[in-house]
C-alpha cells in the first residue's frame, strides 16, 4: 500500500457463539460476520468491499479416555464469490507415552490485488482485476509424538493442495495482471523433532523436508515453487543455571531454493546461520550479549540485490533468499527492581 497516501484498508470482524456439553460430547456453534474493504483515490479500479456473514459449528466426542474425535464446519456467504463450505475432521489418540494426531480440512481464500509482489512495488503497474475465482485448499497432517523422561520426539507428515492459486504474469514490458493458475499447487513434506531436557541442559534438533511444486506457465510440466527450500534443519543447545546465568548456541541450515525473476542464478546457495547467546546474573543485574549470524552469511556476498532493469511489476530488486544484514552483535544489561 505504499503506492498512495490516500488509501484506506480495513477489516471488521464480529462473532457470537454458544456452547454446551453432554456426557462425553461437547459442542459449540455460532455466527460470524467479516467485512474487508479497500479504497484508493489514486487507484480506484482496485477498490473492493467483501462482506462475509457465516455460520460455524464444532462437535467433539470422547470415545474413550485416550481417544477424542472432533468435526467442524463453516459456511460463508461471500458477497463476491458465493457460498463456501469449509469442513474439518481431526482426532487425538494418547496411548501411554505416545500421542497421535490426525486432521483433514478444506478452506478458501478470496483474491485481492495485494499479493507479495504488489505489496513490494505498488499498484501502478497492475491491470484491473477481472475474472478471478477464489482459491481453495485441502490440507491434512498426521503427527506421532513420544515423550518419556528427558526425551521428547515427534514426526509429522503433512500435505496440502491449492486449486486456482493466483499468480502475477507479465502483460507488457511495464504491466502485469493477476490470474488463477490452471492446476494444483502441491506441498508435501515431513518434520522431525527431537528434544533432550535434563537440567541444566536442553538440546533441541529439528529437520524439515518439503517438496512444493506448481504448474509451469511455460508449458504442461510442473516446476518447483520459488523460495521454498527442500531441506531445512536446526539445532539449539542451552545450558542454564537458575540465578547464575545461561549460555546457548543455535545453528540453522537452509537448503537450496528455486528462484524466479533472478538474472544472476536459477537456484540459491545453501547456507548456515549460527548464533550465540550468553547471560550472567550479578545480584539484581543481568549482563547479556547476543551474536547473530556469526559466519557473516549475506546474500550480497554472492550476487547484487539490484536488478539490471526493472521488472514488469515494478520491482527493482531480486527476491530475498538469504540474510541481508550480515553479522550482528548486541549487548546490554537488565536491572531487576523490587523483591
Amino acid at each position: 500500500m505504499a503506492t498512495s497516501l490516500k488509501m484506506i484498508a480495513n477489516t471488521v470482524f464480529a462473532e457470537a457463539s454458544f456452547a454446551g456439553r453432554s456426557n462425553a460430547t461437547s459442542w459449540v456453534g455460532g455466527i460470524a460476520y467479516q467485512r474487508d474493504s479497500f479504497r484508493s483515490e489514486t487507484f480506484p479500479a482496485f477498490n473492493y468491499s467483501y462482506e462475509v456473514p457465516g455460520l460455524f459449528a464444532q462437535v467433539e466426542h470422547d470415545f474413550r479416555a485416550d481417544l477424542t474425535l472432533a468435526t467442524s464446519g463453516r459456511i460463508d456467504f461471500h458477497s463476491e464469490y458465493g457460498t463456501q463450505f469449509s469442513p474439518r475432521v481431526s482426532g487425538l489418540w494418547r496411548p501411554g507415552p505416545w500421542t497421535v494426531r490426525a486432521s483433514f480440512g478444506r478452506g478458501f481464500y478470496a483474491p485481492t490485488p495485494f499479493v507479495e509482489e504488489i505489496e513490494d512495488a505498488g499498484l501502478s503497474r497492475l491491470e484491473p482485476l477481472a475474472g478471478l475465482r477464489p482459491e481453495t485448499a485441502r490440507s491434512g497432517s498426521v503427527d506421532i509424538g513420544y515423550a518419556r523422561g528427558p526425551i521428547e520426539t515427534s514426526v509429522t507428515l503433512f500435505a496440502s493442495t491449492i486449486d486456482r492459486a493466483t499468480r502475477l504474469i507479465p502483460n507488457a514490458a511495464d504491466r502485469v495482471r493477476l490470474v488463477n493458475i490452471e492446476g494444483e499447487t502441491r506441498v508435501r513434506g515431513s518434520e522431525l523433532l527431537l528434544r533432550y531436557r535434563r537440567a541444566p541442559i536442553t538440546v533441541t534438533g529439528s529437520y524439515v523436508f518439503m517438496h512444493a511444486t506448481e504448474p509451469d506457465e511455460a508449458g504442461p510440466q510442473r516446476r518447483r515453487t520459488p523460495l521454498v527450500p527442500r531441506h531445512t534443519a536446526g539445532l539449539v543447545a542451552v545450558l542454564e543455571k537458575h540465578g547464575k546465568g545461561r549460555i546457548g548456541v543455535e545453528a540453522y541450515y537452509t537448503g537450496k531454493q528455486a528462484l524466479e525473476d533472478n538474472p544472476y542464478r536459477m537456484e540459491s546457495r545453501p547456507y548456515l546461520h549460527v548464533g550465540i547467546l550468553g547471560e550472567i546474573a550479578l545480584g539484581r543485574v543481568r549482563l547479556f550479549a547476543n551474536a547473530e549470524n556469526i559466519l557473516g552469511v549475506r546474500q550480497t556476498r554472492y550476487d547484487p540485490l539490484l536488478l539490471p532493469q526493472r521488472l514488469p511489476d515494478g520491482r527493482w530488486t531480486v527476491d530475498i533468499w538469504a540474510p541481508t544484514e550480515g553479522f550482528i552483535l548486541n549487548a546490554g544489561l537488565r536491572l531487576r527492581l523490587g523483591t
